[in-house]
């Protein structure tokens, strides 16, 4: 990411800050050089995917190894990630392509938590912010991918908010005024404002959603980091018996991997050299929000 993208998505993180979990007091940072230099601190690594992971379609050099490392000396190592637009099969798929050997119970989505979470409400025509390219694998029964029809966005009877790739202006405003005519509950599986891309940034559903919320009145939920949904799913993966401070959540954020390992309880890392602050130092962006990582790292 460009610093000039990274500085507008942090002042747009920081605009809706009073959205998002409270931060757990952290005093200082430790630098180190990367994931083995942390290693014997903890039993359970929880890594973000794009920054720490991949860059896109291709696999951070030296990740695959490092990964299997950290597993051939004992560590539990889970991905967790806001890529709520993909179904599981399709998660799977990408990973093994990139050369990582995750086991379908090694990946925790923050899809995987909206969905867990549907049976809280009563039974429903969702309607859906997603790519009907991926078909309707894991999504419930009689929902509606909202398109360019202003009729589905009456019929819908709620919304779910999953992945934002085939979203538009025209689409958002057929939302927003849905959500003034008939107010109604916004689900969102991606809080993710945006993410890097080759061509700059994209907006992603948590961008679309807080907009929502500011002009229609409404109050989302939220399912991924850094609300705790994703955090009670990962809970129920780890191995029994691990205390919280040995465990660590890495990524490339800080209000979402960082802010939410934090508020989860966990010990967090911040990878500065891929992803959104791509090798530019993250220390003012750090002060200025009062997110504080357990440690900088360089790299994965």
């Amino acid at each position: 990411m460009s610093g000039q993208d990274a500085v507008w998505a942090f002042t747009e993180y920081e605009a809706v800050r009073h959205r998002l979990p409270a931060m757990r007091p952290v005093s200082k940072s430790v630098h180190a050089d990367h994931l083995d230099a942390i290693a014997d601190q903890f039993d359970v690594f929880l890594l973000d995917a794009f920054g720490v992971l991949n860059i896109g379609e291709t696999a951070i050099p030296g990740v695959v190894e490092r990964v299997n490392g950290l597993r051939a000396r004992g560590k539990q190592v889970l991905v967790v990630t806001n890529a709520a637009g993909y179904p599981s099969s399709v998660l799977h798929a990408r990973y093994h392509r990139l050369g990582y050997s995750f086991a379908t119970e090694d990946v925790v989505s923050s899809r995987m938590a909206l969905l867990a979470n549907l049976h809280a409400y009563p039974k429903r025509k969702w309607g859906m912010v997603a790519a009907p390219k991926f078909g309707r694998e894991e999504l419930p029964d009689g929902a509606i991918f909202l398109e360019d029809d202003p009729a589905a966005y009456a019929e819908a009877e709620g919304f779910l908010m999953l992945g934002a790739s085939v979203w538009s202006e025209t689409r958002q405003s057929l939302l927003e005024q849905a959500l003034r005519d008939h107010p109604r509950q916004l689900l969102v599986g991606n809080p993710d404002l945006v993410a890097p891309v080759e061509a700059g940034l994209s907006r992603e559903p948590g961008h679309y959603a807080h907009r929502l919320a500011d002009a229609a009145g409404i109050a989302p939920s939220f399912y991924g980091k850094p609300f705790p949904a994703i955090f009670d799913i990962v809970r129920q993966r780890i191995r029994p018996g691990v205390p919280d401070d040995r465990v660590v959540m890495v990524g490339d954020t800080l209000h979402t991997d960082i802010l939410g390992g934090a508020a989860a309880g966990f010990r967090t890392a911040l990878i500065k050299g891929y992803g959104f602050f791509d090798g530019a130092d993250p220390s003012d962006a750090i002060e200025r929000s009062g997110i504080v990582p357990d440690f900088i790292l360089a790299r994965p």
